[in-house]
């Protein structure tokens, strides 16, 4: 019986309309003078942590614990105020998802797995109206790889839950690769959707779960009752 699901943001349940790379292109020109690399930068499936990482050594600037808080300080400004005037939209199917998981029976806990910030996932998730439906979750603030970040999911579910829950009893759903793979480290069930960072055919090469063009292609009683 799945116990856990747990949900990537970016491309899985929401489009901000590239508020957040937007944000991050702002924070380095205004705080740091800096405006080299962001082209080059792949975001999906990436952290907030290694993003800003890969930028500083772009500009050489020194990847210090200051530089680090001087950023987020000024990148959570920017977000909010760039996603308040974007173009945004919640992905297919989400409300239906999770109305459904906790109409189950035995319904699971709803959690995060994603590569924001904590407090950046909150102002995403707010504008929205779905902060709300978690419980807990997985950040960067908790590890910079996202493998350590699904790593820290878990051991909180175990805080919340009061036991260790199994690999079969964890479901990561996100868009990209990097959710399978670290669902996959986890031991978890993974279900990828195609509304983000990938196409549903370089998903399937992954070797997902469940693989669908988006949420309103699986119900809760799939996720849930398959194991």
């Amino acid at each position: 019986m799945v116990k856990l699901v747990l949900f990537d943001i970016d491309g899985t349940l929401v489009h901000t309309g590239h508020a957040g790379t937007q944000a991050f292109a702002k924070t380095f020109a205004t705080g740091f003078n800096a405006h080299a690399g962001l082209e080059k930068m792949s975001f999906a499936g990436r952290t907030d942590v290694s993003l800003v990482r890969e930028f500083f050594k772009h500009n050489d600037i020194p990847a210090t614990q200051e530089n680090f808080q001087r950023f987020f300080e000024r990148y959570i400004f920017w977000l909010d105020h760039i996603l308040a005037r974007s173009h945004t939209q919640i992905c297919p199917g989400v409300w239906e998802l999770l109305h459904g998981l906790r109409a189950l029976p035995r319904p699971p806990i709803i959690g995060l797995l994603t590569g924001n910030i904590r407090l950046g996932a909150e102002i995403k998730l707010r504008h929205f109206g779905l902060w709300e439906q978690f419980e807990f979750g997985g950040f960067a603030d908790d590890h910079e790889e996202r493998d350590l970040i699904a790593a820290a999911a878990h051991d909180r579910s175990h805080r919340v839950l009061g036991k260790r829950l199994r690999g079969e009893e964890i479901v990561v759903v996100g868009d990209t690769p990097f959710d399978i793979r670290c669902g996959k480290a986890i031991g978890a069930k993974v279900l990828a959707v195609a509304t983000g960072g990938a196409k549903l055919d370089e998903l399937k090469k992954h070797k997902p779960d469940w693989a669908v063009a988006d949420l309103t292609h699986i119900s809760a009683q799939e996720i849930c009752g398959r194991l």
